[in-house]
This record gives C-alpha cells, sequence and structure tokens, in this order.
C-alpha cells in the first residue's frame, strides 16, 4: 500500500502517518525501487492501534509506552491512569457548571462586566441604573478588576464594605450623587472648587477600613500611578484627596 492507501484505509490523514513515524510510533515500511514507501496489513494494524489510543485520550507518549516492547507501563495501568485523570477533569467541569449557573441564575442574569461573582453582580445591581454615567462604569470595571486579583479573604472583606455602603438607606442614592459630581470634573482643572466637593461626598460614602491608617498612597507605586493616569486631571485629583481624608480619620 502507498501511504495514501494506508491513512484512507485507517481514517487518518497522511500528515498523521508521517507524523507517527517522526516520532517512532508507526515502523518504516521497506521502501520500493522507485522510492515510495510499501505499507503492509501489519502497518495497518499497528496505524488502526494508535487512533484508537488516541481516540480514548491517550497522549503520543503515553501511546509509545504502551506499544513500546519493552513498555515502562501496561496498558491496563496506562488507561487507569487515564481514567483517573478524566475523573479529575469532570469534577473540575462540574465546579465549573456550577459557577456558571449561579451566575446565570444570580437575579437579573449577568451584567455588562461579567464574569464577575454573584456577590459583585448583586452589588452592581443594587446601584441602580447607572449607565449613562462614565465614573461608574469605570468604577465597576475597576471592582471587578479588584476582585479577580484579590486574595478570597480580601474580595470577602471589600463585598463586606461596599455592601455595607451601598445596602444603608439612602446608599444607593448617595453613590450616584458622587457619581455625578466626579462626572463633572472631567473637562475642568484640578484646581477647580468642585473637585473638593466631590472628594467630600466620596470620601463621605468611603468606609474607613477601606484606606486604612498608613495606608501606602505614594504615587511611586506603579498601580497607582496607572490608577491615577486612568482619569481626567481633576477626576483624579478628586480621588486623591479622598483617599487621603479617609486615611487621616475623614479631616
Amino acid at each position: 500500500m502507498r501511504i495514501g492507501e494506508l491513512a484512507a484505509a485507517v481514517g487518518v490523514t497522511t500528515r498523521a502517518v508521517r507524523h507517527y513515524h517522526h516520532l517512532g510510533l508507526l515502523p518504516e515500511p521497506e521502501r520500493l525501487g522507485n522510492g515510495y514507501r510499501d505499507y503492509t496489513l501489519r502497518h495497518a494494524v499497528v496505524l488502526a492501534r494508535v487512533r484508537r489510543l488516541t481516540e480514548l485520550g491517550l497522549g503520543l507518549a503515553e501511546v509509545r509506552d504502551v506499544l513500546a516492547d519493552d513498555a515502562g507501563k501496561d496498558l491496563a495501568e496506562v488507561l487507569t491512569e487515564l481514567d483517573e485523570d478524566l475523573a479529575r477533569q469532570e469534577e473540575a467541569i462540574r465546579d465549573r457548571r456550577a459557577r456558571l449557573r449561579a451566575l446565570l441564575q444570580a437575579g437579573g442574569g449577568p451584567v455588562a462586566e461579567g464574569p464577575v461573582s454573584p456577590e459583585l453582580a448583586g452589588l452592581f445591581r443594587e446601584m441602580g441604573d447607572v449607565t449613562d454615567s462614565p465614573m461608574a462604569a469605570r468604577d465597576r470595571e475597576l471592582l471587578a478588576l479588584i476582585e479577580t486579583s484579590a486574595p478570597p479573604e480580601e474580595r470577602e472583606r471589600l463585598m463586606g464594605l461596599l455592601g455595607g455602603v451601598v445596602g444603608a438607606p439612602g446608599g444607593a442614592e448617595r453613590a450616584v450623587t458622587v457619581y455625578r459630581l466626579l462626572d463633572a470634573l472631567a473637562e475642568v482643572e484640578p484646581d477647580d472648587p468642585r473637585v473638593e466637593e466631590a472628594a467630600r461626598a466620596l470620601a463621605a460614602c468611603v468606609p474607613a477600613e477601606l484606606v486604612p491608617e498608613g495606608a501606602v498612597l505614594d504615587e511611586d507605586d506603579g498601580f497607582l500611578r496607572a490608577f491615577y493616569a486612568d482619569f481626567a486631571p481633576a477626576q483624579a485629583e478628586a480621588i486623591r484627596r479622598t483617599l487621603r481624608m479617609v486615611a487621616e480619620g475623614g479631616s
């Protein structure tokens, strides 16, 4: 048989046959006088076994172990390990599906910034419709970033603090007011009087525990530099003042 005939008989591509030769999974056949490989039925039997093993999910190195005369592992051992690996994958898939169901079944469905945790999605919904506020949209993106990067204990603490702010009587309304004050700073100078007004309004909404006393607010920190650079100059100044007020106890 020619290589194309062998590949067709077993249901693989000629490229796969050549790759198996390269890896030593399929022995090289005799060559005819014209240089073409001359495959036998034995090659087809081996190739079919390679196909069956790979379709089970074995890697090619594992297939080589099974096929080798002096294999370090017999077929039963390899298949047992494969079964255990598939069991681990099934468990991981179940966990992922459970998380997806929680996101899909959360009240109101997934949020625009998703996927986020059900807790953060719930916080966003408590805020109400603030889609017309660029500052609110940026704030939500930042919270999604923090939730993704923070350790689980810190995420839980943060969600608790912010949930307390938004869930307090009038909390959502106060947050919307602050967003509007900050949005109004987009085109003004950092020394505009409205910067101080926005900073004090924002500081009144930020729990003291969110910016502990002595917190590092040095802009030599790369993240803080990038954080402030993402805002208009007056907005960044209002946030700087807010963080200093909260860190100093609201003064």
